[in-house]
């Protein structure tokens, strides 16, 4: 694998990066402390196509690569996992199904807005009963006079406060069960019918998260994303992307919590010299850098390969798993460090903290990772 980076690569990272420095992780804070969700920033972020990356610039998106796509997540995350969790959302969970799967009647009225960032998108899947079990969808469409009449409840849906569209999730094929007969639709959030009530959560506050309800919403056919009866195949692929992105925004946050622990033991004096200079504390700094560049690997492998291959199911599971748990050990051995300064309310790696425990939940938890890994290793062994 070359992950050399193109001028064009190294130039737009700085400018994430100077972008991040600049206006994301002053506000990092202030974004936890109130739970508002940051319109300002996603608007300023869109300025560099942060919120189409990988979407093509016939549509107002970067065209940037995946692992471009990973390394900008990995840094917005070090400033804000808030933000790069909104911005994936929209990336990996709407815009990028639509591209694949959208007509051109979809595309037209959503891609470009999506990318540019004058639309926020949504991803309708987690309802109480289908959060790791996502093929239990109660939510229903039921055909209806050329259309569909859409009835359910969905929870934890980022980005839902200010979301114009959604891609919800429902069984639009009566009597059918499982992962059959479940459709994806694009469904306008403004229409008659919907109702959203507010999630508030330990971390990654500010995401805009609502619980959707939708009482007997009328959609067109031409709401349907994909084939009828195919939408569990459309969000086990765009999950497959959510979850590099959500790896990428792990290593920023561990990354994040490293920084914190070094420059304290550089800084903090204990019994007459560094805290930095006990090989104890040097070992855990040196065990957590380890493990953070092994996910980035991980990470960089499953985003390399997914232009090529089509579907990284279990690549991108090894990376969500092992970035997230790497990013939790780092935030937690950085709190310890720290001691009494990092377990203070409003310190940095208390925030940290809180933010990445739940990378290793959303988009499927890490049981569901290994599920999935070992899935493909007994196929991989039958065949």
């Amino acid at each position: 694998m070359d992950f050399s980076l193109s001028d064009e690569q190294e130039s737009f990272l700085e400018q994430v990066t100077a972008f991040v420095r600049d206006r994301v992780a002053p506000e990092a804070a202030r974004i936890d402390e109130s739970g508002a969700f940051p319109r300002e920033l996603v608007s300023e972020a869109a300025t560099l196509s942060l919120t189409g990356l990988t979407i093509q610039k016939e549509f107002g998106g970067g065209g940037h690569d995946t692992v471009t796509y990973a390394m900008a997540m990995e840094a917005v995350s070090f400033g804000s996992a808030t933000l790069a969790v909104i911005l994936s959302v929209n990336n990996s969970l709407v815009a990028e199904p639509i591209r694949d799967h959208g007509t051109a009647e979809q595309k037209d009225r959503w891609l470009r807005p999506l990318a540019t960032g004058r639309a926020i998108g949504a991803f309708a899947l987690s309802e109480a009963n289908a959060g790791s079990d996502a093929a239990n969808q109660l939510t229903t469409a039921r055909p209806d006079a050329g259309g569909y009449v859409l009835r359910g409840t969905k929870v934890w849906v980022a980005n839902a406060e200010a979301a114009d569209v959604a891609i919800v999730f429902a069984r639009s094929e009566p009597g059918s069960t499982r992962s059959r007969g479940i459709s994806a639709f694009l469904v306008p959030l403004d229409l008659p019918g919907i109702r959203r009530r507010a999630s508030d959560s330990l971390g990654v506050r500010g995401l805009g998260c609502m619980d959707l309800t939708f009482e007997d919403v009328r959609l067109d056919a031409a709401a349907r994303l994909g084939g009828a009866g195919r939408g569990f195949a459309v969000a086990m692929k765009a999950l497959e992307g959510g979850r590099i992105a959500i790896a990428a925004q792990a290593l920023g946050v561990g990354r994040a919590a490293l920084g914190e622990a070094i420059a304290y033991a550089r800084s903090r004096e204990v019994f007459g010299q560094p805290l930095g200079e006990f090989q104890a504390v040097q070992f855990q700094l040196a065990d957590l850098a380890t493990d953070l560049s092994a996910a980035r690997v991980l990470t960089w492998r499953a985003a390399s390969l997914r232009p090529f291959v089509g579907r990284v199911a279990a690549e991108a599971a090894m990376a969500k798993l092992h970035a997230s748990e790497a990013a939790h050990r780092a935030a937690d051995r950085a709190m310890q460090i720290l001691a009494s300064e990092g377990y203070r309310r409003g310190s940095t790696i208390e925030r940290l903290f809180r933010d990445v425990r739940a990378a290793e939940i959303y988009q499927g938890t890490s049981e569901v990772q290994r599920m999935i890994i070992a899935e493909h290793l007994l196929e991989t062994r039958a065949d």
